[in-house]
């Protein structure tokens, strides 16, 4: 079965390298504990800062003042990916786990200072800004991480045979960048980070985000428990559908992937049912909440640019994204991994470079969770 969310074309250890080799067949069992991926979406949490007419001083200031960014152009310097000139624009989209401040409460765990990118997706959005392609990277996947150096000038060491989100681990969003464009080949041209309590309070800003779900969703872990039905989920809720591994499907991170999917479809519908580009009152609250949820590059660190940046992307609807996951398969030497399928991967990378669709057999025949289907936009 595709890793597909749409028909249309186109658990690891602290130290997130590979542990001992485990029997083959069964796949990843349900733990105890476990790091909680986040959901975000780069024009979804950067559109709601679009103030329209209430622009004033203050309202700029303030906003301008939330806004927290990283200069990763710097931390990487020129030995990177070469801009494509073609109109298109990728994103790096990362939600993390960190457990300090309000995240101790929902992420769980201790405030060791310490943060993993436990969702991270690719976005590409191609000339028009009229569609977009969204690709997950799962957390999972056995990756060779480059040498990097993060925004504070300290270089960390390549690492073989290691898991994806330790890249975050190791040297924050620049050392995130830099694996991302080593495995892709493709230049990040953003970069957009939330965090638990953020993406959290977005989504109570929003009103809830209604849902149709086909099954039962119950995870004590992740405070979940939806019967088969229609919702409109609070942040808490939502939080918790888009963390969960075990309340449905194989407790697999791919089938997690799945849910995250379908629910990226639900909450872009939600927000054009209640036109944020439409400014007032609450359109502020929004974006004041949005503004201190995200972390941006340096190049949309600022109230301006980051409406700019909103604004072009405001005519993409859930109909025009096309959303897969990185092809990849579980890995022989252990299922509770995966490894990339390079050749199908590679048919991903070049179309994104060359500004196409995605085509189908890129991801035909790679591994998918067991969550297709579960979670829809009513």
């Amino acid at each position: 079965m595709s890793a597909e969310s749409t028909p249309e074309s186109g658990i690891p250890d602290e130290s997130g390298t590979r542990g001992r080799h485990r029997a083959k067949g069964s796949r990843r069992k349900p733990r105890g504990t476990r790091r909680k991926g986040l959901l975000v979406m780069a024009w979804v949490a950067a559109g709601i800062v679009v103030l329209g007419g209430t622009g004033a001083g203050y309202v700029y200031f303030k906003l301008n003042g939330n806004i927290k960014s990283v200069d990763i152009d710097s931390a990487l310097g020129t030995d990177r990916p070469t801009k494509v000139d073609n109109g298109s624009e990728n994103i790096l989209v990362l939600g993390s786990d960190t457990r300090s401040g309000s995240n101790k409460k929902l992420g769980g765990g201790t405030d060791d200072g310490s943060a993993r990118s436990d969702t991270a997706m690719v976005v590409h959005v191609y000339e028009g800004h009229k569609k977009a392609s969204v690709v997950s990277i799962p957390r999972d996947t056995i990756i060779d991480r480059p040498e990097c150096t993060d925004t504070k000038g300290e270089t960390h060491d390549a690492a073989s045979e290691v898991m994806f989100n330790s890249a975050y681990s190791t040297g924050g969003a620049a050392c995130a960048v830099k694996t991302v464009e080593s495995i892709t080949g493709i230049r990040m041209d953003h970069y957009l980070e939330v965090d638990f309590s953020g993406f959290e309070k977005i989504i109570d800003e929003l009103g809830g985000v209604k849902v149709t779900t086909t099954k039962d969703i119950k995870d004590d872990d992740s405070h979940l428990d939806l019967k088969a039905g229609t919702h409109t989920l609070t942040g808490e809720q939502a939080l918790g559908l888009v963390r969960t591994r075990h309340g449905v499907g194989d407790g697999s991170d791919l089938g997690r992937i799945q849910l995250q999917q379908a629910f990226i479809k639900a909450l872009i519908n939600q927000v054009k049912a209640i036109d944020l580009f439409g400014g007032g009152t609450k359109l502020y609250d929004l974006a004041n909440t949005a503004t201190r949820a995200v972390t941006t590059d340096s190049d949309l660190g600022s109230i301006n640019k980051l409406m700019s940046f909103a604004t072009g992307l405001k005519g993409i609807s859930a109909a025009n994204m096309h959303m897969v996951t990185m092809p990849v398969q579980y890995d022989p030497a252990d299922p509770n991994r995966v490894i990339v399928e390079e050749a199908k991967a590679k048919q991903v990378w070049t179309a994104l470079e060359n500004d196409q669709a995605i085509p189908k057999s890129a991801t035909e025949g790679t591994a998918t969770g067991d969550a297709d289907g579960v979670v829809s936009a009513p």
